[in-house]
């Protein structure tokens, strides 16, 4: 599974980029069929301090599910994001279990 990772307008850290591909790869254990993940970090133009941006699209055959979160540090509103996907995904794989 291929984790692509594009920050707007500024430069990602290290750091950051292993916090990210650990996390969203921890997704394959709630779904087998991931293709692959493109995320999107970019800041808010606001005063709020919750302006961390992140878009996760989860590639799978069939549809794609995307999540948008925004909070106060990348980690955060990533963090926010794989748990969304993870309630996401645990359905997706009941619904193909029904069918």
């Amino acid at each position: 599974m291929k984790v692509n990772i594009q920050a707007v307008n500024f430069n990602v850290d290290r750091k950051l980029v292993d916090f990210i591909n650990i996390r969203l790869e921890k997704l394959q254990q709630y779904y087998d069929k991931i293709v692959g993940i493109d995320v999107s970090l970019h800041t808010e133009n606001t005063s709020d301090k919750e302006n961390k941006s992140v878009d996760i699209i989860v590639k799978i055959p069939g549809d794609d599910l995307v999540v948008k979160k925004t909070a106060k540090s990348f980690e955060e509103a990533t963090d926010s994001g794989a748990a969304a996907l993870e309630r996401l995904l645990i359905k997706r794989k009941e619904k193909v279990k029904a069918h």
